[in-house]
């Protein structure tokens, strides 16, 4: 009896059906957690939230973006359980981990270069940010040239099989992190863990919201293999449609929810955390679009390889929090435009950033061009 409802289960979430429900069902999260206190256009930003950790656990001192925010924990518990539950959990690894970890750290770059992930992108779109149409663009371009250098998913190579134990040590490493954020803890008066009381960081919706959507949002991503990089990937070099179905509905739902609550603006320049250096941008997501193409995943496709036993994805994630260590101290991120007096002062990237976007959509190709002679002979 349990296989049949399992099998019925799998078969709905493997139609267009399901896929377009678990993606309204993800976009609607976004909106409520938005609703309860997360950051506009931001609610739901996996890779701003891991920038965000980043800072809450001291990698980095931007004291408007620091927070270790339950979303991610949730979203690793709940892909973990339903990959438990459907016979899809085990621990794997080694396939050229630290070449991940280096995609990591430059998709990271990217983020903090288009100020939001291929998550965010959709959310500044649904919230009338019309930057968030060039982010997709970029997204695109670069899941295109990783696909016409890389083709298959694993050309980094196969994983193999992992101790069981080591496939559980990163949603370990999330649940101590939940039990230090519930009981607010700090290890002296000015360390970590560290929360901001002012800016993006400052932004939160209630813990058990946070942590109970992002399971929600975990078990959904698991079950569909919901991925904002791969649905464009999909649709562009195999005309394969499902995954963008999917993303199609949680942009449609966040704009919905969005005109609903009162808060869509349509608009180009004054956007929440935004900033109109429309080049840098486009050029951001480019290399996000290389980096999380080539490395398995866009950021929630990361956690929930992690929460499958990847230790690869886990690696990736790693890579990420680094690499957001590393553009805080170094100066290696963009600037959102500032509105003083009706006067808007256009923001954008330090020029250490605009280097390294270029070295990463170089190194990104490099790697690509590699893998593609390594398996052609």
């Amino acid at each position: 009896m349990k296989n049949k409802e399992n099998s019925s289960i799998l078969s709905f979430f493997d139609s267009y059906p399901g896929v377009i429900a678990a993606g309204a069902v993800i976009g609607a999260a976004a909106v409520v957690l938005q609703s309860l206190g997360n950051p506009p256009n931001m609610s739901l930003c996996l890779g701003c939230f891991m920038r965000d950790t980043a800072g809450g656990i001291g990698l980095h001192h931007a004291g408007a973006a620091q927070y270790v925010r339950p979303e991610l924990a949730g979203v690793v518990f709940g892909a973990m359980v339903a990959a438990l539950a459907f016979g899809k959990w085990q621990a794997r690894g080694g396939s050229a981990p630290f070449v991940r970890f280096i995609f990591g750290v430059f998709a990271m770059v990217g983020v903090l270069v288009f100020l939001g992930c291929p998550w965010r992108a959709v959310l500044r779109l649904g919230g009338g940010d019309i930057n968030g149409l060039i982010g997709i663009g970029g997204l695109a371009v670069g899941s295109f040239i990783a696909g016409m250098f890389a083709g298959e998913e694993r050309s980094l190579g196969e994983a193999i099989k992992a101790p069981t134990v080591t496939g559980f040590l990163f949603p370990a490493a999330m649940a101590l992190l939940m039990v230090l954020v519930a009981f607010k803890v700090k290890f002296a008066p000015d360390m970590a863990l560290f929360f901001s009381d002012k800016g993006p960081g400052s932004m939160k919706a209630p813990f058990a919201a946070s942590l109970g959507f992002g399971f929600i949002v975990g078990v959904l991503a698991q079950r569909t293999r919901f991925c904002i990089v791969g649905a464009l990937r999909s649709a562009i070099m195999d005309h394969k449609l499902k995954l963008f179905a999917a993303l199609s509905a949680m942009t449609l739902t966040v704009i919905t929810g969005n005109i609903v609550t009162g808060r869509f603006s349509l608009g180009l320049k004054g956007m929440p955390i935004s900033h109109t250096a429309y080049l840098w941008s486009f050029l951001g997501m480019v290399l996000c679009g290389l980096a999380f193409s080539l490395g398995g995943g866009c950021p929630g496709r990361q956690l929930v390889r992690a929460a499958e036993g990847d230790g690869d994805a886990a690696v990736f994630c790693a890579g990420m929090l680094f690499g957001a260590g590393i553009c805080h101290n170094w100066n290696l991120l963009a600037a959102p435009d500032k509105i003083i007096e009706e006067t808007i002062t256009v923001g954008g990237p330090t020029i250490p950033a605009m280097i390294a976007v270029i070295a990463g959509i170089a190194f990104c190709i490099l790697i690509a061009f590699s893998t593609r002679q390594l398996s052609t002979g």
